[in-house]
C-alpha cells in the first residue's frame, strides 16, 4: 500500500509539472484528432507562435479584439499581454507600442517578431512611427531592437503584414502597397523591391472565396489582399511569396539581398512556383513540406517539395485559419479568427462565432 501510494503521488506530480508548463487544454490522446488549445471571448487572434512551451498570440485591433494586441497564453488558456501591458496599451507612442500587429513569427534563434501594421484601422493611413518590426528576446522577455518603417518604405496606403528570415536579412509582404520589403538586421536599413509587380499585386480574376460566398471589402466590391503569405526554403535559396489570392512565385534571395541590382533587373529574376487557392496563412518545415488553409473549403493542406497536394484535414470548425505555427512536437496550431465575419467586412455587424479558438493538429 505504501508503495502504490508513492506511485500515485509521483504520478500526481508528474501531471502538474505538465500542466504549469502547457497552457494548452488538450491531452495526450487528442493529438490525432483536432482539438481545442485554447479561446477567448475577447480577443481575436490570427497569429499564433509556440515555443519552449509558451503559446503566444496575437490580432489587430480593427478586427474589434479587445484583448491585448499580442499575449502569451497562462495556464488557463487566456492571453495575457505580452512581453508588457505597456506595449499593449492603445493610445500610447506608437514608436513603443503595438498599433495593429498583423504578425508574430518565430526566427529560430531566439526572438519573436511581432510585425506591426502600424495603420489606423484597415485600408486606413499608417500611423507616424507606427509600421515596424520589434524583435523580442524569449529569454528575458524584453523588447531588444525596433526596426521602424518610416514613409518612404510604408507609405500611404500599406499594410506590412508578414516576415521570413535567411541569413541577415528579413523579407516581409506589403498587402496594401503591392510589393516586398526587404531588412538588413544588422544596420536597420530597409529597401522596397518588386514595387508594383503583378507577383505581388492580387489579381482581379481570383476572388476570395468562403463558404460559398465572395468576401466583400468594406465599399462592397470583392476584398483584394495584396502581397501576403512568404515562407524561406529550407536551404534559403528562395523567397516564395504570393498576394492571398495566389497564385505563388518565387525569387532566389540572393539576387534581393544585392541592393545594387537595378528594379527592372530584379524584376525579371521571378519565377511562378506554385498555384495555390487563396490562403489565410501558411507554415514550412525542414523538409520543405508547405501546409495552408485552404479558405474556400475549410480544410488544412499540405504541398510536398516535389509539388503534390494532399488534404490533411477539411472541418467546418477550420473557417478562415490564418497564419499557423509547427512546434517541436510535430502539432500545427491554427487559430480561426474568421477574418470574413468580422463587423469591418458584414455592415457594421460582426458575425463572429464566439468563442474565437485556436486548434491543434497532430501532422508528423
Amino acid at each position: 500500500m505504501k508503495t502504490a501510494l508513492l506511485l500515485m503521488a509521483a504520478l500526481l506530480a508528474s501531471c502538474s509539472s505538465t500542466s504549469s508548463s502547457t497552457p494548452a487544454v488538450t491531452s495526450a490522446s487528442e493529438r490525432s484528432t483536432l482539438s481545442v488549445a485554447a479561446e477567448s471571448r475577447t480577443m481575436i487572434w490570427n497569429g499564433v507562435a509556440v515555443e519552449g512551451g509558451r503559446v503566444f498570440v496575437s490580432g489587430p485591433r480593427w478586427t474589434g479584439s479587445k484583448g491585448p494586441s499580442v499575449g502569451v497564453l497562462d495556464k488557463a488558456g487566456q492571453p495575457q499581454p505580452y512581453p508588457s501591458a505597456a506595449w499593449n496599451e492603445p493610445g500610447r507612442d506608437p514608436a513603443q507600442s503595438f498599433v495593429n500587429v498583423n504578425a508574430i513569427h518565430r526566427d529560430g534563434d531566439g526572438h519573436l517578431w511581432v510585425i506591426d501594421a502600424g495603420v489606423s484601422g484597415f485600408g486606413g493611413p499608417p500611423v507616424p512611427s507606427g509600421p515596424k518590426a520589434v524583435a523580442i528576446d524569449l529569454r528575458t522577455n524584453q523588447v531588444v531592437r525596433v526596426y521602424p518603417f518610416d514613409a518612404r518604405i510604408a507609405g500611404p496606403g500599406s499594410y506590412v503584414d508578414d516576415i521570413r528570415f535567411h541569413g541577415r536579412h528579413g523579407y516581409l509582404t506589403d498587402a496594401g502597397r503591392p510589393g516586398i520589403i526587404v531588412l538588413d538586421l544588422d544596420s536597420g536599413a530597409a529597401r522596397r523591391v518588386l514595387d508594383g509587380h503583378p507577383s505581388a499585386t492580387a489579381p482581379s480574376n481570383r476572388p476570395i472565396i468562403v463558404d460559398g460566398a465572395i468576401v466583400k471589402a468594406p465599399d462592397g466590391s470583392p476584398l483584394r489582399v495584396n502581397a501576403d503569405p512568404l515562407e524561406v526554403s529550407p536551404d534559403g535559396k528562395y523567397l516564395y511569396y504570393a498576394s492571398l489570392h495566389g497564385p505563388w512565385s518565387r525569387i532566389e534571395t540572393r539576387w534581393l539581398d544585392d541592393a545594387s541590382i537595378p528594379s527592372t533587373d530584379l524584376a525579371a529574376k521571378v519565377e511562378p512556383w506554385a498555384d495555390l487557392p487563396p490562403t489565410g496563412g501558411t507554415a514550412m518545415t525542414a523538409n520543405g513540406d508547405l501546409y495552408f488553409g485552404d479558405l474556400a473549403t475549410n480544410a488544412i493542406k499540405r504541398r510536398t517539395a516535389g509539388g503534390t497536394i494532399t488534404t490533411v484535414l477539411q472541418d467546418a470548425r477550420l473557417h478562415w485559419v490564418d497564419a499557423p505555427d509547427i512546434d517541436e512536437d510535430g502539432f500545427i496550431w491554427l487559430p480561426t479568427p474568421q477574418m470574413d465575419r468580422v463587423a469591418l467586412f458584414n455592415g457594421g455587424v460582426s458575425n463572429v462565432d464566439q468563442p474565437v479558438r485556436l486548434y491543434r493538429l497532430r501532422v508528423k
